[in-house]
């Protein structure tokens, strides 16, 4: 049996989440209609960030990496869950439904690209693009855009143990099919109203500590 984990990156890797951030500081005021369009499940997360961001201009790319750059904050723990990991020789993948410009200077001193799965974003033209290089397979009807649960097909297979770790909305599909959830936030509501059980965190030092009593190797 092999373990993976699929770990969200905003708002559960971070301390604040990113894509929200972005929005306030950079988006057109019609995004916050849609960021509740969302939540709600009036609209799918694919045409909510797709719509929220094509009201950002390109030539904001700079301003916009400084900016979340400079300002995330990195949840405690998580450098010594890498090493916990890499230890324990379980598979990490951080599954995310951020945007390549600010995911990958982020993480890239804790992973290797290869391990860092999230959306493409194109300046070229005048307004933002982003490209959904993880989309849903014939598996998920749902719209997500970065589809977590095609993810975690692609890079798992029946007979392993599946691991969970997120925050919001975006997580929800992946968390469905997880044999363990390590949740927070918005997760936590969504697990209790579906009856999914699950674990509560508030940094990885929690994850960590709950994964060396849960988990049989």
């Amino acid at each position: 049996m092999a373990i993976k984990i699929f770990c969200d990156f905003d708002g559960t890797i971070t301390e604040g989440d990113n894509i929200v951030t972005l929005i306030k500081q950079f988006a057109s005021p019609s995004a916050k209609v849609l960021t509740s369009d969302v939540l709600s499940g009036k609209i799918s997360i694919r045409e909510g960030v797709e719509k929220m961001f094509s009201t950002i201009p390109s030539s904001k790319k700079e301003e916009m990496t400084k900016f979340v750059t400079e300002s995330t904050k990195i949840r405690d723990g998580f450098q010594d869950f890498i090493q916990f990991v890499k230890q324990s020789d379980y598979d990490l993948k951080v599954v995310s439904g951020g945007l390549d410009f600010f995911v990958h200077p982020i993480l890239a001193d804790y992973l290797p690209s290869s391990d860092v799965l999230c959306n493409r974003t194109d300046f070229s033209s005048e307004n933002v693009i982003i490209h959904w290089d993880h989309s849903c397979d014939e598996h998920c009807s749902n719209d997500c855009g970065m589809c977590k649960p095609s993810v975690m097909r692609k890079f798992s297979s029946s007979d392993d143990f599946i691991i969970v770790i997120g925050d919001s909305i975006t997580d929800l599909q992946i968390a469905k099919e997880a044999n363990l959830i390590f949740a927070r936030d918005f997760l936590i509501e969504k697990c209790e109203e579906l009856s999914l059980p699950y674990i509560p965190f508030t940094n990885f030092h929690d994850i960590q500590t709950a994964l060396n009593k849960e988990v049989l190797v």
